[in-house]
């Protein structure tokens, strides 16, 4: 008689196991790349207060150089807990779904100044939280 020692959190073969562990994966990826993006997109809105137009009046207005300052430390952090979810740590996982939550929100509010890359911003976090929630981890089986 042969027993399976394999951790039932490593089964790739069922439906939503697979894509939630190469979803972690890749959100990994995604918040490491977002992160740095954001911290481009900072020292942008930093060093010149007019790299960004504004397209129509919003309610939430601030000067692009407090804009540039946010996606700055915004960025670092979000890119440390790409790291932190690429190297497996539990700290990640929480803090990336935490941190991409706080993306979206940004990045909505960030809208008239950028609105596609808002949006397709939103998008990436939206696909971070839920690959993030829905991995299995070292917890066991969710059900």
């Amino acid at each position: 008689m042969s027993q399976n020692t394999a951790s039932p959190h490593k089964n790739t073969s069922s439906g939503s196991g697979g894509w939630a562990a190469g979803g972690s994966l890749f959100a990994g990826v995604l918040m490491l790349v977002t992160g740095i993006m954001d911290i481009f997109q900072g020292i942008a809105g930093i060093a010149e207060d007019d790299v960004y137009t504004r397209v129509g009046d919003y309610v939430f207005k601030f000067n692009l150089t407090t804009w540039g300052w946010i996606h700055l430390v915004l960025g670092i952090v979000v890119a440390i807990a790409g790291y932190g979810i690429l190297k497996g740590a539990e700290w990640g996982r929480v803090a990336g779904i935490a941190l991409a939550s706080l993306n979206v929100l940004a990045h909505f509010l960030f809208l008239p100044y950028q609105p596609w890359w808002a949006l397709f911003s939103m998008a990436v976090s939206v696909f971070v939280i839920w690959a993030l929630a829905t991995d299995e981890g070292d917890g066991g089986e969710r059900r």
